[in-house]
């Protein structure tokens, strides 16, 4: 539960639901740049500046889900390096891959609609995320 509680403080704060424009007022620099084809984006701390880097090749709302996951690991996991911990290391990033997308799934769906669709389908469709995403914050909800 201290996703959920971390995700509902910052849209508290913040007054949004946005990815973005909280990124912003966390001093997160979100860039778009044309990455390979298998990367969606990645955060990246370097000398107490805060990158957010997302492949323009995305549509917008595959983009907005990629800031969500990515503004997780920068809340979540700010120092931690997973590109250099699965390439170098033998400890397993799984967990800090699902604590993001599961942030990501706090912040752009709302608790509410679940009680007005019941369907994951039209879920995923109001809140343009994968159905992935729906999948996982009903894991959570029920």
């Amino acid at each position: 539960m201290w996703i959920k509680e971390r995700t509902n403080q910052l849209k508290q704060r913040y007054n949004t639901e946005c990815p973005y424009e909280i990124a912003r007022y966390l001093k997160i620099h979100v860039m778009q740049h044309d990455l390979h084809e298998e990367i969606n984006g990645y955060y990246k701390y370097d000398r107490r500046n805060q990158y957010i880097v997302i492949n323009v090749n995305l549509d917008q709302h595959l983009q907005r889900v990629v800031c969500a996951h990515e503004l997780g690991h920068a809340v979540l996991h700010k120092h931690v390096n997973t590109p250099f911990m699965r390439n170098n290391t033998f400890l397993s990033v799984s967990k800090i891959e699902r604590e993001a997308n599961r942030f990501a799934a706090e912040l752009l769906i709302s608790d509410d609609t679940f009680f007005e669709i019941n369907n994951i389908y039209d879920l995923a469709s109001l809140h343009n995320v994968p159905i992935d995403l729906i999948e996982l914050k009903c894991k959570k909800l029920f």
